[in-house]
């Protein structure tokens, strides 16, 4: 009962996930390192990143609840199917929280205070959908804060560094996240869900969706002339690229049927091969 539970939990969190930001706060805690982290703090900062994914994907779907209910798309998620209850979502989200900023706090003084205003953005993005177009901007810069964080909690300063590598996440993440929102356009059109498809339509989000990767690339290009880095982070950043560039050829506005092929899997591999060539880049100068 306990691990079919625990399996629930983790579907509806999109546990898997985690995947797409993990990677870029170990580049961050790397870079302000400029080599391995100690593994007390690896041990945080991966505790820091559960446990706030954790809080804002389950605080997500507490606040969707309703319109998940009424989309096809969504409606057998754990909450609408009634697998798990209201109840133990609220407990979760605040465990988690808890989790966040506990793990903030072990790291360093400046990332236990910046953990309060962070958990905010990450709980409160949940509701931009209700007020404006640019929620995938939010959420992109939600998940954009990982390096920034790992970089604080390893240094204790701000640089720009950093905030380069959290900008090309922030990007990065607003436009795939554009392009996921392509299934919802009818639906969030009918419940007056403010989303950039459903506002201006398909092409325009695309075309919006590749301009943001475009930025991603260049800052990624930009962080790593700013921290010296070699010839394996450039390669990586040339592979990615490509990758960003066959994610836009195999969605467009007269077939959608591999957005979640876009999605998933090219996304996946973008943020492991920026974390295997920056590193090694790093670690073996």
């Amino acid at each position: 009962m306990i691990l079919r539970k625990l399996q629930i939990t983790l579907d509806m969190i999109k546990f898997e996930h985690t995947i797409f930001a993990l990677p870029f706060a170990f580049i961050g805690a790397l870079l302000a390192r400029k080599g391995l982290p100690t593994a007390w703090q690896l041990t945080w900062i991966v505790l820091a990143m559960i446990g706030g994914r954790s809080a804002a994907m389950t605080f997500n779907r507490i606040a969707d609840v309703r319109y998940d209910r009424s989309n096809p798309r969504t409606r057998k998620r754990a909450l609408p199917q009634g697998t798990l209850s209201m109840g133990f979502a609220v407990v979760f989200t605040i465990a988690m929280s808890l989790l966040f900023v506990f793990a903030a706090w072990q790291l360093n003084s400046l990332c236990f205070y910046l953990s309060f205003p962070t958990l905010a953005i990450l709980l409160l993005y949940s509701y931009t959908k209700r007020f404006t177009w640019l929620s995938h901007v939010v959420l992109g810069f939600a998940v954009g804060c990982a390096p920034l964080a790992a970089w604080l909690a390893i240094d204790g300063e701000f640089a720009w560094p950093p905030v380069f590598l959290s900008g090309a996440v922030t990007f990065w993440v607003a436009g795939f996240d554009l392009i996921y929102a392509l299934q919802d356009v009818e639906f969030d059109r009918k419940a007056k869900l403010f989303s950039l498809p459903s506002r201006y339509g398909v092409a325009p989000a695309l075309r919006v969706s590749s301009v943001f990767h475009g930025a991603t690339v260049i800052l990624l290009i930009a962080t790593a002339v700013i921290t010296n880095l070699g010839w394996m982070a450039y390669a990586g950043i040339a592979v990615v690229a490509s990758i960003l560039y066959w994610e836009h050829r195999l969605v467009t506005p007269d077939d959608l049927s591999r957005i979640n092929v876009a999605f998933f899997n090219l996304n996946g591999y973008v943020s492991i091969l920026l974390l295997l060539t920056f590193a090694g880049d790093i670690l073996i100068r």
